[in-house]
């Protein structure tokens, strides 16, 4: 008798962990849910605005590239919190499992591309930007993602160069453009009416430092993102810990379905 009263009571501390783990499971995933429904609205939005933003965005590459990034997040999320929910409050072991795998792939992908990060970092230096600035900027041919991208740099970030406008000596672009120091997505720009533009484009051009951005790009992406590169790092930790506890809760939920 005794044993079977310990051994109800087990069964019965057993259901009530295995229900505490589902609902925690479901509002974990709520949650996850509502943070990409929010992300894909903003993406859409952004992409289908009819006052302008659309425009603003399309013109700027780094911009453009950030709401692909918002929408891609976003669908992600949208659908990891769709299956945790559906899994959990269903308790769908099919659902569930295709839930922890896809966690279990995100969090893989994530630790390759930290450890990739890792062993490319020297690609991260002063001196290979300077480099790969050197050979491939052309200055003018937006054509070219390379020189494009760096346009929208030097233009969004006031910069010019890795380093400063000595950067382009015996470079591409001066090969390419003999009578220019610097391109004019180096030169400083003023707001007139409502719209951007050179304070003096002709002795920019010439080199006049007067006239152009002098603090290198390097440097000045660095201390725009500092707080956000700690932010970033430190967000990183907890997503990764929350996958971790979301792949926990999957598994004890998976395991405990009868």
């Amino acid at each position: 008798m005794g044993q079977g009263e310990a051994s109800a009571r087990g069964t019965a501390m057993e259901g009530d962990c295995l229900s505490c783990i589902k609902y925690l499971m479901f509002v974990f995933n709520f949650l996850i849910f509502l943070g990409g429904s929010f992300l894909l609205g903003v993406g859409v939005w952004v992409l289908v605005d009819p006052t302008g933003f659309r425009e603003i965005v399309a013109a700027n590459p780094l911009l453009f590239t950030g709401v692909y990034i918002i929408l891609g997040m976003g669908g992600m999320l949208f659908l990891l919190g769709f299956l945790g929910c559906c899994g959990a409050i269903r308790e769908n072991k099919c659902l569930l499992l295709f839930f922890f795998m896809l966690i279990l792939l995100i969090f893989l992908a994530e630790l390759a591309a930290a450890i990739l990060a890792f062993i490319f970092r020297e690609h991260l230096t002063r001196e290979y930007f300077t480099k790969e600035l050197k050979r491939h900027y052309q200055g003018y041919n937006n054509t070219d993602v390379f020189t494009s991208t760096w346009n929208a740099i030097m233009t969004t970030f006031d910069c010019c160069g890795v380093n400063s406008p000595e950067d382009f000596k015996d470079s591409m672009f001066r090969m390419i453009n003999q009578n220019h120091m610097v391109p004019e997505a180096c030169c400083q720009r003023t707001s007139q009416t409502g719209e951007l533009a050179y304070i003096n484009q002709e002795q920019c051009l010439l080199g006049n430092m007067m006239f152009r951005n002098n603090k290198g790009c390097y440097s000045a992406v660095v201390d725009y993102f500092e707080l956000y590169i700690y932010v970033a790092g430190a967000l990183a930790i907890v997503v990764l810990t929350i996958e971790l506890f979301a792949m926990v809760f999957a598994m004890c939920l998976f395991r405990g379905i009868q």
